[in-house]
């Protein structure tokens, strides 16, 4: 091999400074002692640190005095051998370092060259495709999750007082974050409920999200609610999953059923409630949510709380407000106005022209309704389905609710046996059931207009019908207030 030209070798020594300052990665120059020799332009560039403030200073003094995090030069010292880090300098930028070793004549490391390249771009370039990733994937689970959920849900019609004042009270909560907690029975709607709570809040624009506590799995609610990493454990999907909550993140959880939550999962919703914070299963690293929370049951919270069924600490976090929503049989105005929407609904569905008749409306009035809204709706779905007339009428409902009607049909048609009265006629005996269904209605709508309409009669008839009533003559010839037919002149004379 040629030796090198001395005046070469002294002419590129005099420019070995120029020529490292051309470099596009930081350099950094100590001895075996961690003392600073030299450093090159782009590394002040890249840690905003000037040269003469760092020459002659040792590493390890930078490094507890936070200018440095860590520091190659001990270790390559000590071993030898070529190393790399990522050092946090002190305003924040994010280096990768890479060390290597010059020995001298005898073997011993002289010199420690440090090679510094600035990856915060990078790193943050990687959390944004990161973040796109989850964004992503939150819109897909959401378009999957609006994919399942019905489309169309049932308005929230109020003829009753008591519906009327929870349309209130949701007016006065839908613009506040607060948690509001809805009690009632199965059925009963409440996550129509809530979705108004949501519509009339400043997140109407973003996702609603409902998760039905019940219906999920025990060993599959964490990862459901939270989410999971990739390779969490068996079975879970290569890329992760996102949870409800993360779904939900700037708008709203709807936790259904939340009083069969078991009592471990409890105590995580609880801090996930206090600090707004996720941690996917699998991972340590904690994720801001920002979401409202509504929650309903139709459990009796508080008799669970004194059973040790329901952590104390998350009842009186849920309950910050509170909304009783009542049974369908406690609001029968509302009944009438619920079967015509279904109706209207399912008759467009199926291409149908429908209607209840005024008895077949009455009938549903006077139900119990043990599977409330819910129930009435199916009902409705069925009957405009198997009925083939375009007015429903009485015989057309479920036998369940007809059963129900037998003591009341009977008592306004007791006069009809012949072991309580004397045989009369079919028209008399019509009469006392019309004036029976017209007095029913009367009390019911507590308007002669509403009856009319509801009988499709016009109120002359009506009033006609109240007043044969009131005069005592009630269709029957010869009968007076008491029902029973009055003597005649020749059984008066036999008596």
């Amino acid at each position: 091999m040629k030796t090198p030209d001395p005046a070469s070798s002294q002419l590129v020594g005099s420019y070995v400074d120029a020529i490292l300052d051309t470099l596009g990665d930081g350099i950094y120059l100590s001895d075996r002692h961690g003392t600073t020799l030299w450093v090159n332009r782009m590394y002040e560039r890249l840690t905003g640190l000037r040269r003469e403030e760092i020459v002659g200073r040792n590493v390890q003094d930078l490094r507890r005095e936070g200018i440095y995090d860590v520091a190659l030069n001990p270790e390559i010292v000590a071993t030898g051998k070529p190393a790399t880090t990522v050092q946090i300098t002190g305003k924040g930028r994010r280096l990768v370092l890479n060390g290597a070793p010059i020995f001298d004549q005898n073997g011993e490391v002289a010199l420690v060259v440090t090679f510094a390249r600035d990856v915060t771009l990078m790193a943050q370039m990687k959390d944004q495709i990161a973040e796109q990733r989850d964004l992503i994937e939150k819109y897909q689970r959401n378009f999957e999750y609006l994919a399942r959920e019905p489309t169309q849900r049932s308005p929230l019609l109020a003829a009753d007082t008591g519906i009327k004042r929870l349309q209130e009270q949701i007016m006065r909560l839908s613009p506040t974050d607060a948690t509001v907690l809805l009690l009632g029975e199965t059925g009963v709607g409440k996550d129509i409920f809530a979705h108004k709570l949501h519509e009339g809040s400043s997140r109407h624009d973003r996702p609603f999200v409902k998760v039905d506590c019940g219906a999920i799995p025990e060993n599959l609610i964490e990862s459901e609610l939270f989410g999971y990493v990739p390779g969490a454990f068996s079975g879970a999907l290569a890329k992760g999953k996102l949870g409800f909550f993360e779904m939900a993140d700037k708008g709203t959880l709807f936790l259904d059923e939340i009083g069969e939550l078991p009592l471990s999962m409890q105590a995580k919703l609880l801090r996930v409630l206090q600090d707004q914070e996720v941690v996917r299963v699998g991972s340590t690293q904690p994720r801001k949510v920002d979401v409202r929370i509504l929650a309903a049951t139709n459990r009796d919270l508080e008799e669970d709380v004194r059973q040790g069924l329901f952590r104390a600490d998350l009842f009186y976090r849920l309950r910050v407000a509170v909304l009783h929503i009542p049974a369908l049989r406690e609001r029968k105005k509302d009944i009438p106005l619920l079967a015509r929407h279904f109706l209207d609904r399912f008759a467009s569905r199926y291409r149908k022209k429908m209607t209840f008749s005024p008895l077949a409306e009455e009938a549903m009035g006077a139900y119990s309704w043990p599977g409330n809204v819910r129930e009435l709706e199916n009902m409705v779905q069925s009957l405009v389905i198997t009925c083939d007339r375009e007015v429903i009428e009485v015989r057309d409902l479920p036998s369940a609710l007809l059963e129900e009607q037998k003591p009341r049909v009977l008592a306004a048609s007791q006069s009809c046996h012949a072991e309580n009265a004397e045989k009369r006629a079919l028209k008399d005996i019509v009469s006392d059931i019309e004036r029976g269904l017209i007095r029913d209605a009367l009390e019911y709508h507590g308007s002669v207009a509403k009856v009319a309409r509801l009988f499709q009669v016009d109120r002359t008839t009506i009033f006609r019908k109240l007043q044969r009533e009131d005069s005592g003559e009630s269709g029957q010839a010869g009968k007076g207030r008491s029902g029973k037919r009055a003597p005649s002149a020749a059984r008066r004379r036999r008596g």
